[in-house]
C-alpha cells in the first residue's frame, strides 16, 4: 500500500480495514507515533494535513 509523509510528520497511509480501503493519518513526533484516525475520504484527510506537503515515500 501507499504512504505519503508531510513535513510537520505527519503520514498518511493506504490501508485495508474490513475490507475496505481507507486512509490512516498517524503524526511521528519524538519517535513516537499517534493516531488521528481513519479516513474513506481524501478532503477528510485535507482538514487535518496540507495535502500539497505530502511526499511519497
Amino acid at each position: 500500500m501507499s504512504t505519503w509523509r508531510a513535513s510537520d510528520g505527519t503520514e498518511v497511509k493506504v490501508v485495508v480495514v474490513n475490507d475496505r480501503p481507507c486512509l490512516r493519518i498517524c503524526r511521528w513526533r519524538d519517535d513516537r507515533r499517534t493516531l488521528i484516525g481513519y479516513y474513506a475520504d481524501v478532503r477528510d484527510v485535507a482538514r487535518h494535513v496540507n495535502l500539497a506537503d505530502l511526499v511519497q515515500v
